[in-house]
């Protein structure tokens, strides 16, 4: 895929974008398609020239997607897009025939899939989209840029950002003698984001437990290890396919913050002890390194400049996390965002982006560190480990992982006594065949009337085009009238009886502003 990489050489650009983005990794590219969907014009500025890396070509690059993920991709029209998952396997599961199905893991313990008690998970509907899947980094990307650029969106590639400066009207953004005007700056930068840096926003957590290698390597020897994640006395390493390791080396992180080269010699010397063999490598083709230092901004937002994925929180990539919660956090700021820049959002519209992204960011931070506290080497974290080993062995254990994992128990607090409410809206199938996410991809709110009530069809009226008016029976109602849908697919208000019109428009006024 060609990108728009304009490496104009003027040192002032003088149009005004309504957003800047920096990063054009699938965060900040899924923000754009959310922002340009809504018609708001967008730069991205990327630092790499080329959007490929090897890394991402390799089963390192390789992602779990998980429910939200795939419904927000679903919801847009994206999904279809994706083919990887059609036709490849996850490379840590065991695929012969007839084996039990993994489900995911937590800390190498495995859950299964015929040991989860769907049922449990009362608004999943049988024609919902999957609750896990596994695509590739660089497929995500492509087809994430291909929907950007048909949106309109613009990507300068090769321009690393060197500061930035924002006033009660707009944000320039400096790269080397260039310049960039917007209106909005959000930092989609990663793990080391100079906009987080230059914005000054405190990156609070704790330090490293260990120094992670993800190599492509060959073995003379390959038979001295053994397939699949392996927890030893001294650590841990996966082989995934013959020749593709990662290594876990609790040495605190030292390796990795020490800038060392990763040399042959070196992953050799580590790999021989953590697996306790005389492995020998013949030969070093790729080799990463990487920490489980787990860190949070305090605030997602400095005035008009804001942060969303790695640059916003960093933990372990234990069970693919970071990138489902860095798309959740697109997919939560682009409608507000670009409803506020429209001048049609509502009072503390976009403070919400922190409230409800911030809470959901500190528990994945905090499954990582529980993660990585049983995974050490040493007696506490053996017996930790085994009594985790038995819950997961259970069905409710089995469930409540899962649902954890593939991020079905996600849950806003929307200050609303319906356990719907704050939830994922349920995939209703219309009598017409229509599904809700099908619906959803113009990005516009919806307002479902079960009932055909021509009093709720009158209220969604007076919010012109935020909210559009959807009416019928649904095969599966789930005992529900009327559901109020946010944009981003989080249900607003859902009523269970007959409506009560003023708690609806309450709720619609709290994420709508009327035409």
């Amino acid at each position: 895929m060609k990108a728009t990489s304009e490496n104009n050489k003027s040192t002032q650009n003088n149009s005004i974008h309504d957003v800047i983005i920096v990063g054009a990794g699938p965060v900040g590219l899924f923000l754009a398609c959310e922002l340009a969907l809504a018609k708001c014009s967008v730069l991205i500025l990327e630092k790499a020239e080329d959007p490929h890396s090897p890394l991402k070509q390799l089963p390192f690059g390789i992602r779990g997607l998980n429910a939200p993920t795939i419904e927000a991709l679903y919801r847009r029209g994206l999904l279809k897009e994706l083919d990887i998952h059609k036709r490849l396997k996850n490379p840590h599961l065991n695929t012969k025939q007839g084996a039990r199905r993994q489900g995911g893991h937590f800390a190498g313990i495995v859950f299964y899939d015929d040991n989860i008690d769907t049922s449990q998970w009362k608004y999943r509907l049988p024609g919902s989209t999957d609750a896990s899947l596994i695509s590739e980094m660089e497929e995500l990307e492509t087809v994430l840029a291909r929907r950007a650029e048909a949106l309109g969106v613009v990507i300068k590639r090769g321009l690393a950002i060197t500061g930035f400066h924002q006033t009660a009207d707009g944000v320039t953004v400096k790269s080397g003698d260039q310049s960039f005007n917007g209106k909005y700056l959000v930092g989609c930068d990663g793990s080391r984001s100079v906009v987080r840096k230059t914005g000054g926003f405190e990156f609070a957590g704790t330090e490293p437990e260990f120094t992670g290698y993800s190599t492509r390597i060959d073995i003379a020897d390959p038979e001295k290890l053994s397939p699949g994640r392996n927890v030893t006395p001294t650590g841990m390493y996966l082989q995934s396919q013959p020749g593709y390791v990662i290594i876990q080396d609790f040495d605190g992180g030292a390796y990795h913050h020490s800038k060392k080269p990763i040399t042959l010699e070196h992953v050799q010397e580590v790999l021989r002890r953590i697996s306790n063999t005389d492995v020998t490598i013949s030969a070093l083709h790729i080799a990463t390194t990487w920490t489980d230092r787990a860190r949070q901004a305090t605030t997602y937002r400095n005035g008009r400049v804001f942060l969303a994925g790695d640059a916003a929180h960093i933990h372990a990539p234990l069970g693919g996390q970071g990138l489902n919660l860095g798309l959740g956090d697109a997919m939560n700021l682009g409608w507000k965002l670009a409803a506020t820049i429209r001048e049609q959002a509502p009072e503390g519209l976009l403070d919400s982006y922190y409230t409800e992204r911030y809470p959901i960011g500190a528990q994945v931070l905090d499954w990582s560190r529980a993660q990585v506290e049983i995974m050490k080497p040493g007696p506490n974290a053996r017996a930790l480990n085994a009594i985790v080993r038995d819950i997961m062995n259970t069905r409710d254990g089995a469930t409540y992982f899962a649902g954890r994992v593939w991020g079905v128990n996600l849950h806003y607090n929307p200050g609303s006594n319906h356990p719907l409410t704050g939830r994922s809206v349920p995939n209703f199938e219309l009598e017409n065949g229509m599904k809700i996410g099908e619906l959803m991809y113009d990005g516009l709110g919806i307002l479902l009337d079960f009932e055909i009530n021509t009093s709720l069809k009158t209220l969604a009226g007076e919010y012109g085009d935020r909210i559009k008016y959807v009416s019928g029976r649904a095969k599966e109602q789930l005992g529900l009238s009327a559901v109020l849908i946010r944009p981003d697919g989080i249900v607003a208000w859902a009523s269970d009886n007959d409506p009560d019109c003023s708690e609806l428009q309450k709720a619609a006024a709290s994420w709508f502003v009327c035409s």
